[in-house]
């Protein structure tokens, strides 16, 4: 297997190879490269056929590049650990919408040196309309390179490593969308995921439990939460109370209130197929390349007309 990009990338202090997973994020590339340059000792892309400047900028950066065919999240974090030729002694998982901070950074270096453990959980905290959240949640992002796998879902993924995990300082800041018109794009194509898994009645990341581990309870939660009476209701003051986007006031609110559109829109796609016994049609958005067999027309009809 070839990589592209992989001499030009000028290896960092931290003993990391960070893999990031991509289609069409353009807008995040430059930023996410800029983030790890001078930390990270090797940077790796799966691109699923980007129609955007994504492959642009990462060729500009100097990273490892490969396209191939998206088949689910579990799927392509499955095939980059198992086939990326990765050398260094630890592997991060990194979306192209997130940032480490100069303190998280810090805090993994000086983890990687601590030989009694296998994985390092970071906080990420979520950003939306250019603000902070309150929303802080400890997820599992490093490991020793060749101890991790990832759970074989199509959305919703999970790595699991045995052995001790220690938790790291610091915060990886999530960037959730350019605007709203991205973060309701990715909503739909999220929330069809989710219906069509409880459509097909497909596995869950991890098995549901109510006690069970923090996420078996949310397993359980997400396979049950279609039966509690007044849902939606509670989950907006679960987010705006309970998580406190009361403290940031609009952008807070908002937010809010959108969680609950996604678990609303979620279940009534679901309701639609089981209602149709139909799945959604495949779509293919946005301009693609002139058709050569019909006429081609730029300004008006005389265009193609002139000719004759």
């Amino acid at each position: 297997m070839i990589f592209t990009g992989s001499p030009n990338w000028n290896p960092g202090s931290a003993p990391v190879a960070v893999i990031m997973i991509s289609l069409n994020e353009g807008h995040n590339m430059k930023a996410a490269c800029q983030n790890l340059s001078g930390w990270a000792q090797e940077v790796f892309l799966i691109d699923s056929y980007s129609q955007d400047d994504t492959i642009d900028i990462a060729l500009a950066h100097g990273i490892h590049i490969i396209q191939r065919k998206f088949n689910g999240f579990g799927d392509q974090w499955n095939f980059a650990l198992n086939n990326l030729p990765i050398t260094a002694k630890w592997t991060m998982k990194l979306d192209p919408d997130e940032r480490l901070t100069d303190e998280l950074k810090q805090s993994i270096q000086e983890l990687t040196q601590n030989n009694k453990m296998n994985a390092i959980n970071v906080s990420r905290q979520l950003c939306f309309m250019g603000q902070l959240l309150p929303i802080q949640d400890s997820i599992l992002r490093v490991w020793r390179t060749g101890m991790c796998s990832f759970t074989e879902v199509t959305v919703n993924e999970h790595p699991i490593v045995d052995g001790g995990i220690v938790q790291s300082q610091g915060s990886l800041h999530h960037n959730d969308s350019p605007d709203m018109e991205h973060w309701v794009e990715k909503q739909n194509r999220y929330t069809s995921s989710e219906a069509l898994r409880m459509f097909y009645q497909n596995p869950l990341a991890r098995e549901p439990k109510i006690f069970g581990t923090q996420i078996q309870r949310r397993m359980w939660l997400k396979k049950n939460f279609h039966n509690i009476p007044f849902r939606y209701i509670a989950l907006f003051f679960y987010y705006w109370i309970f998580r406190g986007t009361c403290k940031a006031g609009w952008v807070g609110y908002i937010w809010a209130r959108l969680r609950c559109d996604v678990m609303r829109l979620r279940e009534y796609k679901y309701k639609e197929m089981m209602l149709t016994g139909r799945v959604p049609l495949e779509r293919v958005y946005g301009a693609g390349e002139p058709d050569k067999r019909v006429p081609q027309c730029e300004n008006n009809w005389a265009d193609i007309t002139s000719d004759e």
